[in-house]
């Protein structure tokens, strides 16, 4: 048997998948916000309670109405995108332009009720959601029996990541926003309603959330608490990406959840911190992220 310092290389390659899968709810989930800051300049801490109402819409759309998840995973994002242009239009535009820290206060109070709100209406044990029948069953690699639904969600998170840099880098849409971020006032003298801009921008980031939670719900239990686990591990990627920076929070998220598996193969103590260590090191070398502008 081969042994990579001591450790069997089949134990190595399907831990090295497992943190790809991962890495693709951290792609995703990073993308989203990194999207929200960088425009909305908004610390969006409610990000995981979008995440977590994604999961649990595509649960009720089953439960109650029948709908699978291939409708729910477009209709999942799509009512939590609304409800997320609900909330910038009615409590974070208040404080645009304040100091960050209401941002992040204001969303971390939306956390609270809503999380509680669901713990009140469906308990804390969480539900089961299983995947569609075309994507159960497991193909075998060669080093390990991979579950098909595992290797969807990771071609779905590189596509949604593809697809959404293709869509600011590479659209007049795109090139809006990016004028709106840094020349707010420049880019509404021409015309442009960036305002309007910001409220769309804020709701396909939590869409892009909610659309991660759908890919999480067969995988994790769906319950209130799910967003919460995952959402500082979240704001510790896109600081290392760069905050801001689309393209760094997708291939930070990838990385870092490979990083997260080998470290529980080769020292599994350390595997609920190694994302803050790594955190603390680039911003000690780099302040910007890896993929971030150094200011001036």
């Amino acid at each position: 048997m081969i042994e990579i310092f001591g450790v069997p290389l089949v134990a190595l390659t399907g831990q090295i998948m497992l943190g790809i899968v991962n890495g693709a709810f951290y792609a995703v989930l990073s993308l989203g916000l990194a999207i929200i800051f960088g425009i909305v300049k908004v610390v969006n801490f409610a990000h995981g309670a979008f995440f977590m109402m994604g999961a649990f819409l595509s649960f009720l759309l089953l439960d109650t109405l029948g709908i699978g998840y291939w409708g729910a995973i477009f209709i999942a994002p799509l009512v939590v995108g609304l409800l997320g242009i609900v909330a910038e239009r009615l409590l974070l535009r208040r404080i645009y332009g304040l100091d960050p820290i209401y941002g992040l206060l204001l969303t971390f109070g939306m956390v609270l009720v809503v999380e509680g709100g669901f713990t009140v209406a469906f308990g804390s044990s969480g539900q089961i959601y299983t995947a569609p029948d075309q994507l159960r069953g497991a193909v075998n690699l060669g080093f390990m029996f991979m579950p098909i639904y595992r290797l969807f969600v990771i071609g779905a998170a590189v596509a949604i990541c593809v697809a959404t840099w293709l869509v600011i880098e590479r659209t007049s849409m795109g090139a809006k926003l990016r004028a709106a971020t840094e020349r707010p006032q420049l880019t509404q003298a021409f015309g442009i309603n960036v305002p309007l801009l910001m409220t769309l921008t804020y709701g396909a980031g939590v869409a892009l959330a909610a659309l991660a939670g759908v890919l999480a719900a067969p995988i994790q239990n769906v319950s209130p608490s799910m967003g919460s686990e995952l959402v500082v591990i979240v704001f510790a990627i896109v600081v290392i990406g760069g905050l801001g920076s689309v393209s760094g929070a997708a291939i930070t998220g990838l990385l870092l959840g490979v990083v997260e598996g080998l470290t529980k193969v080769f020292y599994s103590e350390a595997s609920t911190i190694i994302v803050f260590l790594i955190m603390a090191i680039v911003l000690l070398v780099r302040p910007a992220g890896l993929f971030g502008r150094e200011e001036g």
